[in-house]
């Protein structure tokens, strides 16, 4: 039956920025299809999305760890085997935002941003990849993209840079790693209620124009992010691979 399909009972997801906003929507959406969580935070833990998940029945492992530094990634990895015994699906959330115009970007600035954004989604799914050729098991990795995959966007240089090099990096790995049972996916967010956008959705004028351009007339919410994801994670989307999914109420048709 079609609903089966779409159950994730017996697999195990790691989640980087998984304890709130549209990560923790992703969260709660494998939570919910019956995966086991491994969420990583940085600075906050994520109590609250743990409570949710157990109270539900799931399992949920935080793990503290910064994924801008390359040498904490194989430890992260270990941390769910450690925990679980194993890893089916990987989903790289975790991301920033700094805004300057291009004339004054440092460089600073740039390589904060391409290290989490762009390296450590690379990198990670890289041993990912290798854990799910090492297990002998079909592995899913769902990449968090952009609106600003497709556009350009104003004052996100490295953002916009970051979000198209996610995009190619979706595609390229799903023709490398598509034979061996690894399908890489990604979803794009258009204009979500976030922390991040909280400011915004708090001037009138401003959050009046961005509705306006919305087709579907208002922000998203990070719940909605549930369904894509775990349509990508289960085996409801094993021949969906290297594509991006925008998550937008129709923004990008206009």
């Amino acid at each position: 039956m079609i609903l089966s399909e779409f159950e994730l009972s017996g697999k195990v997801a790691l989640i980087t920025g998984g304890g709130s906003g549209i990560g923790g929507g992703i969260t709660k959406g494998l939570a919910e299809a019956g995966a086991s969580i491994a969420c990583v935070y940085n600075r906050h833990e994520p109590i609250e999305m743990q409570q949710y998940v157990e109270s539900i029945g799931g399992a949920f492992l935080p793990i503290q760890g910064d994924v801008s530094v390359m040498e904490e990634l194989p430890g992260i990895i270990q941390k769910v085997l450690d925990c679980y015994g194993r890893l089916d699906i990987l989903v790289n959330n975790a991301g920033i935002c700094p805004r300057a115009s291009a004339l004054e970007y440092t460089e600073e600035m740039w390589d904060s941003i391409i290290q989490i954004n762009q390296k450590a989604v690379f990198f990670l799914s890289q041993l990912a990849a290798k854990q799910f050729l090492k297990q002998g098991t079909r592995g899913k990795i769902i990449n968090l993209a952009s609106m600003l995959s497709y556009l350009g966007g104003f004052n996100t240089t490295a953002y916009t840079a970051s979000k198209h090099a996610v995009m190619g990096l979706t595609k390229v790995l799903a023709s490398e790693w598509g034979s061996m049972g690894i399908n890489v996916n990604a979803i794009a967010p258009g204009w979500i209620k976030t922390n991040l956008s909280a400011a915004l959705r708090a001037d009138p004028k401003r959050d009046a124009s961005v509705k306006a351009r919305i087709p579907q007339g208002d922000w998203g919410e990070p719940e909605m992010f549930k369904g894509a994801a775990v349509l990508l994670a289960s085996s409801a989307g094993d021949y969906i691979n290297g594509v991006t999914i925008p998550v937008d109420g129709g923004y990008l048709t206009k």
